[in-house]
This record gives C-alpha cells, structure tokens and sequence, in this order.
C-alpha cells in the first residue's frame, strides 16, 4: 500500500485550505507516523475508532511472574533492551507476617528479592499505561503530543514530542519513560497497531496463564465487557479521580 502523508492528513481531515490544523491525531495517520501501514491488510478508513472503547482486565492470581509478556512487548514494540526501560512491567509482593506488603520490580533480567522466611505469601501484579480516561498526562502536554484517541487508548506523537517529559513526571502509574535511541517519550499503546487489525496486545497473546483479557466495552457480548459488569473489579489507585482502563481481579490494599 503506497500512501502519502498528504493523502493520510486529508483522509484524516486535518488539511483546512492546504494548511494542517493539528489537534489529536485519527488512528490512520498515527499508523502511517508509525510505520504501521507496510502491509495489504491494513486500510486507513477502514477502522472506526467510534465503535470501540479499548479496556484490559488483569486477574492478580493467574499471574506466575514468568515476564513472558515483558518479552513479548519488547520484541513488538522495539523498546531497547535496557532492564529499567519498558512499556509494561511486574511488581513483587509479598506479605509480611504483619499484614505489610514488600515490593519490588521485576526487570527483563532480574526477578527481584529472595523470598522472606518471615513472610506469609506473594503474588505478581503486571502493570502498564492504564489508558486513562481522565488522563492527567494529556493536559500537561504543551505540544499535544499526547493525547487520547475516539477508542479511548493513549498515543503518543513522536513527531510532536520534544522530550520535556512533562508527561512523565505527570503520569501517576510510572507508565512512560524518555527512549534513549529516539529522545521521545514512549509508553504502552495497547499494542494500537495490532488491535486496529482485530489482533490482541502482544502482552496478551503471550501470556500462557491468560492473566490478561482484552476487550471492546461498546460490545454487548464480549468477555470483557460481561466480566465488568458482573465481577467487582478493581483499578489502581481509584482516589486519583483517573478512570483507568485497565482493571484488576485479586488486587490487595497497598498496591500501588
């Protein structure tokens, strides 16, 4: 598919008189921007953002802490392999006799702390841009390099960003992070290249416990949307007013 940039801005509806007016990019440009559209299978107007509200939901006790996921975002998404670098990462917990938690991040090459003979038990908590509703990151953006898009998922404008990182001082969840081989801010996507062609999160696909699920909330039937409905689920730090897409079964008091 041979398709020029002017040809995705004016598909986009985003040339006024031949001058760009520049707001929130539509999924098709942002693909192009991206090097995303390399194959016949990929049509700009062919996704309707509108017909979709993106959500995850992560069950706390599925997870084994393998770091396949971790892997598996890697390799997709082409983040360096740095161990403090990632778009989506894991946490160990454990429990102390007195009902404390210990956490530690799991890194691509490290599991993290050696298990305390004084502690009760633990669990994993995978985490990741949680795509936020309310999110905090878009308005401190002075070039709206970040923004959210009709289907609710958070990109970024690499050709926009100017590494202020204002993002990621702003970002609640530590989901963003500045990449070191393009100077602009990086973070999770929900793999927006992949779902836009009806294909799950790479994080998703690679997980052989299926601790994570993925979902249209716009679609009556699907797993996602009837799991939310009719479980109690939880969100990461509900007090910050964000409204996180990504939601959590099994998630303890104190994980932040």
């Amino acid at each position: 598919m041979t398709v020029s940039r002017r040809q995705f801005l004016m598909i986009s509806g985003l040339t006024v008189g031949g001058v760009v007016v520049y707001g929130s990019l539509p999924a098709a440009l942002w693909l192009y921007q991206n090097n995303k559209l390399d194959d016949e299978q990929t049509d700009p107007a062919a996704y309707q953002a509108g017909k979709y509200q993106w959500a995850m939901i992560v069950d706390i006790e599925k997870c084994i802490g393998c770091r396949r996921c971790l892997s598996a975002c890697e390799q997709e998404n082409h983040v360096p392999h740095e161990p403090e670098l990632y778009r989506t990462w894991l946490e160990r917990y454990e429990i102390a006799a007195d009902g404390s938690l210990q956490a530690e991040l799991i890194t691509k090459t490290d599991l993290g702390f050696e298990p305390d003979n004084d502690s009760l038990n633990g669990f994993f908590v995978p985490k990741l841009c949680q795509q936020c509703a309310n999110p905090p990151c878009v308005s401190v953006c002075p070039l709206n390099a970040t923004f959210r898009t009709d289907d609710g998922v958070i990109l970024m404008d690499q050709e926009r960003c100017i590494g202020c990182k204002y993002c990621v001082v702003a970002c609640p969840y530590g989901a963003r992070f500045l990449n070191p081989e393009t100077l602009v801010v990086d973070k999770c996507t929900f793999c927006y290249h992949r779902i836009t062609q009806g294909l799950p999160p790479a994080c998703v696909q690679a997980c052989p416990r299926g601790a994570r699920s993925f979902g249209n909330l716009l679609e009556p039937e699907d797993p996602v949307r009837q799991r939310l409905l009719d479980e109690s689920l939880q969100v990461i730090r509900p007090s910050l007013g964000t409204k996180p897409r990504v939601y959590y079964t099994g998630l303890r008091e104190g994980v932040r």
